[in-house]
């Protein structure tokens, strides 16, 4: 995963050539000192480029087609200093590839009363300039996010920022692969899906290798290699007794170090941003990659269990997203509930892969029965999510376009110890109830399979499914499933015009 300052964000600010050389040249001043001023904030995690003051339908033109031409872009920032024609702006947008965010702003934060006059009306009329602006889009049905606000508000920052993410985010994507091993688990349905469809939507390239190729990776890596990797658990991890000394739970240990080195070289050969694994594909392997699927994915990849090709992409993007955040991401699955009343929360977890990174305790490395799959104890890491905020999102393919439902959820903490469950593990309360929720959740098709990200909220899902083209699903403080029912039937005629 490479880091979203490689991404650039043109930023276009329009006028028109009838204002004259000076407020032109006062325009491009302005543009040059916002720029700037997001360039150095920290907040913003992409790399701003400034480009001239559009004011003609051939320079607009010429703008986009070298963004679409540019492979670094991940982004345009558009905003409209004075009043700039739509009209002009037509070619330019028609041919345009890459996600837009419509900045309202403008340079001054206060009307100066004293000395206000009409040359200072016909320089800062963004309030006129970009509602011509925000017309054409309405007028052309294009996707955009749009931010309002003064340009050195945080609220407008933060907006700004989970868009250069969910962009640098779709970006990434295109130029990544999702690593199947074998297929997905026989007769589930949710794990299925239009690989072309994902490619054309998404850009990834959803491609299949035999768990042969990494069985045969397996048995290339040196019993050295696994020891100085096990050296580096024993630093980072909290190892059970019997993991301390050599036996069988070390040997375990160490088969999988020799499995994450061997599938890391499998992800950097194809450069590839996601794998699945199944268990019921394990030909050649020892156990089922476990501990080695947790830190792989603490390393950015994406992951999908069972073949869910779909969440390992979604797992990935998240991941992107959430470069340099606090919080985590992490791929999940709603496991069983805690029904008590006043205390409804859901417990979720997977058989082993569950990633670090949301936890706030050092992780402790064990090693247990899998009890399903046929083969030996496979190690894992055990721990608890921590609380807080965070959001469910889940990749659906509904066989004629693909949906993503995001749940708003809140971590609490586990009071209780679960010394038969080794498992990594989080307890959540699902907004706005358990069963509302749950209904809301089932009602819209989601799977039992999900991305779990304290890092990000739902805005930054949203922004990627707008980028993306893609029905946008959210389940929060607000949510009414009956409500909710009427909006997905108004969606299915939506999204069946387009």
């Amino acid at each position: 995963m490479q880091d979203i300052k490689r991404f650039e964000f043109w930023f276009i600010v329009g006028s028109q050539d009838l204002y004259g050389h000076e407020t032109l040249k006062q325009v491009a001043e302005h543009a040059r000192i916002l720029a700037e001023d997001f360039a150095k904030d920290p907040r913003l995690p992409g790399t701003v480029v400034q480009k001239p003051v559009a004011i003609s339908p051939a320079q607009i033109r010429k703008l986009f087609e070298e963004a679409n031409a540019t492979p670094a872009c991940a982004g345009i920032i558009t905003w409209m200093h004075t009043f700039s024609p739509s009209k002009m702006w037509i070619q330019g947008l028609a041919s345009n590839k890459k996600p837009i965010l419509h900045l309202h702003t403008q340079f001054n934060r206060d009307i100066p009363w004293a000395d206000i006059d009409m040359d200072f009306m016909n320089l800062n009329q963004s309030a006129h300039g970009d509602r011509e602006h925000g017309h054409i889009y309405a007028r052309m049905r294009l996707p955009r996010k749009v931010v309002a606000g003064f340009w050195q508000d945080g609220e407008v920052r933060r907006r700004i920022a989970v868009w250069m993410r969910a962009a640098a985010a779709r970006l990434d994507g295109i130029e990544s692969v999702v690593l199947r091993l074998g297929d997905n688990m026989r007769e589930v349905a949710v794990t299925e899906g239009d690989k072309v469809e994902a490619q054309i939507r998404f850009g990834w390239q959803v491609n299949t290798w035999g768990i042969g190729d990494l069985a045969a990776k397996y048995r290339e890596v040196s019993d050295g290699s696994a020891e100085k990797l096990l050296a580096e658990y024993e630093a980072v991890y909290e190892l059970a007794p019997e993991l301390r000394s050599p036996g069988p739970g070390r040997k375990a240990v160490l088969e999988q170090a020799k499995i994450e080195i061997a599938l890391k070289t499998m992800l950097e050969a194809e450069g590839a941003g996601a794998f699945t694994t199944t268990f019921q594909d394990l030909h050649g392997l020892p156990q089922l990659p476990g501990l080695a699927a947790q830190r792989l994915m603490a390393q950015g990849y994406g992951f999908g269990a069972e073949g869910d090709w779909k969440q390992s992409m979604l797992t990935h993007a998240a991941k992107v997203m959430a470069q340099g955040l606090p919080g985590g991401v992490s791929f999940m699955e709603d496991y069983t509930y805690h029904l008590e009343p006043g205390k409804e929360a859901a417990l979720g977890a997977h058989m082993l892969e569950v990633c670090p990174s949301i936890t706030g305790t050092k992780p402790r490395l064990e090693v247990h029965p899998l009890g399903i799959g046929g083969k030996a104890a496979p190690a894992r890491l055990v721990f608890d999510a921590a609380p807080g905020p965070a959001v469910l999102a889940t990749l659906i393919d509904l066989g004629d376009r693909f949906r993503v439902i995001v749940n708003e959820v809140e971590a609490i903490p586990i009071d209780h110890a679960m010394p038969k469950l080794p498992v990594a593990r989080a307890l959540w309360k699902p907004a706005p109830s358990l069963a509302e929720a749950a209904e809301s959740w089932i009602l819209a098709g989601g799977t039992h399979h999900s991305v779990y990200a304290p890092a990000l909220t739902a805005e930054y899902f949203r922004d990627w499914a707008e980028m993306m083209g893609v029905e946008f699903v959210l389940i929060g403080g607000a949510t009414k499933p009956e409500r909710l029912r009427d909006e997905l039937r108004w969606g299915e005629a939506y999204w069946q015009g387009r």
